[in-house]
């Protein structure tokens, strides 16, 4: 699990006004305008913003101090996106003065992985492959074709917007709205790359491993902020989210941490008591005793043996319940034997080669 008060710098009892002068500092030091040619300056500095957004939240702050798992899927969800973090914290375009308009981030993508139940338990790396717009390699990102630098848009001067003065019945208002000239680029490409076509992005295949924390569930979704979707014109790249999918283990029913177990005995071994092998999820089997008398339904419950408690320390209990198997046929021997235990018992079962007649 990442430590956001480490990522921030701060402590754990740090104030609203540390976190906020923490992340300024850094939001500057990392953001992309900030790093050109960095390729991982726009993970860094979404991994900073991350980290903000929760500790800035007094619910969400006190939920991940308690170990709990986050839903980080819904982040920014208060915001127009991080070009508004920006905006709010340094004014303006957003960042530095810089004026130019910012491009849509780039798309989510979402991938499947499927994993036994074992697996989940111990946890694990694995890699996947998708489909997503990548910066061009070619032009680096930059769409005009190498050798051929982008000219500077005269219309916006290279900020990618133009302010724009209209009557009003509450009088004259200014508006900034994206350059129609580049688009919002700030600059104006007369030579585009011929693999990209000047978009300086491309769909290409990328492979990256995905760490899998141990006692995930069926369901689960992880997110790798920043491996989706390249943006354009520089912009915030998107996010890969992982779904996890968690099969079925004929051993086990799985309730939150607690793994259930149902193990069978016959008549005799309820009554005289038996020494049975039980599976663990993640270790070998262990023994367990079943007493003299034990009733259909009877549970034992192994502290400590049941599913990792995910992000947390722990691990739920490894429940046993014990069904009494009654046999549907007996060969003459043993149903001998079975009429001689009825009569020490003072049972009185039908007689040998009849059946009761179903009630009605």
């Amino acid at each position: 699990m990442k430590d956001y008060y480490d990522i921030l710098g701060v402590g754990r009892d740090a104030s609203p006004e540390e976190l906020k002068k923490a992340f300024r500092k850094l939001a500057r030091e990392s953001h992309p305008d900030a790093n050109p040619g960095d390729p991982t300056a726009e993970a860094r500095f979404r991994e900073i913003a991350e980290a903000y957004e929760v500790l800035s939240d007094p619910q969400r702050r006190a939920a991940f101090d308690r170990g709990d798992q986050l839903n980080i899927g819904d982040l920014f969800t208060n915001f127009a996106g991080l070009d508004e973090i920006l905006q709010q914290f340094f004014g303006g375009a957003g960042f530095g003065g810089a004026g130019r308009a910012s491009a849509a981030r780039g798309r989510d993508v979402a991938v499947v992985i499927e994993l036994s139940l074992e697996r989940a338990a111990a946890g694990a790396s694995r890699e996947v492959t998708y489909v997503a717009p990548q910066r061009c390699e070619v032009c680096s990102g930059s769409g005009a074709e190498p050798g051929h630098d982008p000219i500077r848009c005269t219309t916006c001067g290279g900020h990618g917007q133009v302010q724009v003065n209209r009557q009003t019945f509450l009088g004259s208002m200014t508006t900034v709205t994206t350059c129609a000239t580049c688009r919002g680029r700030g600059s104006i490409i007369e030579d585009p790359c011929r693999r990209c076509r000047g978009s300086g992005i491309v769909d290409d295949e990328v492979t990256v491993t995905v760490e899998i924390p141990a006692g995930v569930d069926d369901g689960t979704r992880l997110r790798l902020a920043g491996r989706g979707g390249a943006g354009q014109n520089g912009s915030l790249p998107g996010d890969l989210y992982v779904q996890l999918r968690v099969a079925p283990d004929p051993r086990f029913e799985r309730l939150g941490d607690d793994l259930r177990h149902t193990v069978r005995v016959g008549i005799a071994e309820a009554s005289l008591g038996a020494v049975v092998a039980v599976p663990q999820i993640d270790q070998e089997p262990i023994e367990i005793d079943i007493p003299p008398g034990t009733q259909p339904g009877t549970v034992f419950r192994m502290a400590r043996r049941g599913m990792p408690a995910l992000r947390r320390r722990g691990r739920g209990d490894l429940i046993v319940v014990v069904d009494v198997v009654v046999p549907s046929e007996l060969s003459e021997e043993q149903e001998t034997a079975l009429r001689a235990l009825a009569e020490a018992l003072g049972e009185t079962p039908v007689a040998r080669g009849r059946r009761r007649r179903r009630s009605r």
